[in-house]
């Protein structure tokens, strides 16, 4: 069994559906104090709202107790204190970590030094992993599977971990994807090769509209200014796409449209009421899903 959850592809296929079960049987009582005893730490050095207070809810409706931080700027991290001291003097107060950081990699560095398990609340660009079991648990909910089936996946592509994580968990599932993005934001290539290899059939599209009539799954994402050194390219692609109410004309019925928060202006708010939208309930999901992961690094369940 895994120790930590750094990638998602540190899980099997089996263990994601194994974690998948799991979260249903936690929407079902969310309230199971099975780490009665326990303490996790939650630390997160870079802006927070939906992954933290998720996480930190699971955790409590889990029974356990949570200590940590939410600004690294009330921390020693401050004062000049390394990664490396930080995660040795957090891990001799809890039973496991979660950990956001802006640095890709230093969750997968975090990991090589704590001798608790370590979950990845994102490292910079890199990997989300949580975000997309809980997308995993959301596709699964609103389609009644996860086979064979076409998303599209629009706006930041490059930047997107929550984009990058999805599509190594999709792999396992047959899908189709359209790639909908700006030249400036296009999916690295690396992840193109990655769906290659694996016969993962893809297009790739600038306009919004192409995919809409086709898709199972629209999954927008924000373009995030936090991840640009240039102001003028971020000005420049920050509005390119808005998605409206009457654009899903032609939807399929069966259609739900994800997005993992926060949005700025790429879902206009008409669309909220619209039978396609999903993307709060796909938020709730991640304290069921959450719990599933807690409980299963810990060997709980």
């Amino acid at each position: 069994m895994p120790k930590d959850l750094i990638s998602i592809q540190d899980f099997s296929k089996d263990e994601i559906l194994d974690v998948l079960k799991m979260a249903a049987e936690f929407e079902k009582d969310p309230s199971q104090p099975i780490l009665k005893g326990k303490v996790i730490a939650s630390i997160f050095f870079e802006p927070s709202t939906r992954t933290r207070l998720s996480f930190e809810t699971a955790a409590n409706r889990l029974g356990a107790r949570v200590i940590g931080f939410s600004d690294a700027g009330n921390t020693s991290v401050s004062k000049g204190e390394t990664i490396k001291d930080t995660i040795k003097m957090v891990s001799n107060y809890a039973d496991l970590i979660i950990m956001r950081h802006p640095l890709e990699g230093s969750a997968r560095y975090a990991s090589e030094i704590s001798p608790v398990p370590v979950i990845n609340a994102g490292d910079g660009a890199n990997q989300h992993p949580s975000q997309t079991l809980l997308d995993l648990y959301s596709i699964q909910k609103t389609q009644g599977k996860l086979d064979n089936l076409f998303i599209d996946i629009v706006g930041d592509l490059k930047y997107g971990r929550t984009v990058h994580s999805l599509l190594q968990a999709m792999s396992h599932f047959s899908p189709a994807f359209l790639f909908t993005a700006p030249e400036e934001l296009k999916l690295p290539n690396e992840y193109k090769e990655y769906l290659k290899k694996r016969n993962i059939p893809f297009e790739e599209t600038r306009n919004l509209t192409d995919g809409i009539a086709k898709s199972d799954i629209l999954y927008m994402t924000r373009v995030q200014q936090e991840r640009f050194t240039d102001a003028i390219e971020y000005e420049r692609v920050k509005n390119v796409y808005s998605l409206n109410i009457s654009m899903l004309e032609g939807a399929k019925p069966n259609m739900k449209i994800l997005h993992p928060l926060p949005r700025v202006n790429e879902i206009a708010t008409d669309v909220d009421n619209s039978e396609h939208a999903y993307y709060f309930e796909q938020a709730k999901n991640g304290v069921f899903t959450r719990m599933a992961i807690i409980a299963k690094l810990l060997a709980k369940k």
